[in-house]
């Protein structure tokens, strides 16, 4: 049975950091692209980063390019996101999803081709 399980969200102030894990059970996630969503109180879920399979790469919405790193430690079959300069509109829940409708070359935020997700973390960014 497919599954992921989000975990480090929590409380920091303006300009800190969190690292999101994305912990992958019931498969490789090596194979599939993952993907961190997030989604705010009356807002619609949106893409953050995706990071592809095998070594196919990394996608951002522009809105973190440059503060935000998605990356895999296949050993621990983890995706992670580490997030720099957190600013109070980045506070949402985050979730990790695992595409399953698109091909081996994906590297979309697409929310309706992920079909795996967790259940999420919130991240909060308040002084």
């Amino acid at each position: 049975q497919m599954q992921v399980v989000e975990s480090g969200g929590g409380l920091v102030q303006p300009g800190g950091s969190l690292t999101l894990s994305c912990t992958a059970s019931g498969f490789t996630a090596e194979h599939y692209a993952i993907a961190w969503f997030r989604q705010a109180p009356g807002k619609e879920r949106e893409g953050v980063s995706c990071v592809g399979a095998g070594r196919v790469g990394t996608n951002y919405v522009d809105s973190v390019k440059g503060r935000f790193t998605i990356s895999r430690d296949n050993a621990k079959n983890v995706v992670y996101l580490q997030m720099n300069s957190l600013k109070p509109e980045d506070s949402a829940v985050y979730y990790c999803g695992v595409a399953t409708a698109s091909g081996w070359y994906y590297t979309g935020l697409d929310v309706g081709a992920y079909g795996y997700w967790g259940q999420g973390t919130q991240v909060t960014v308040s002084s």
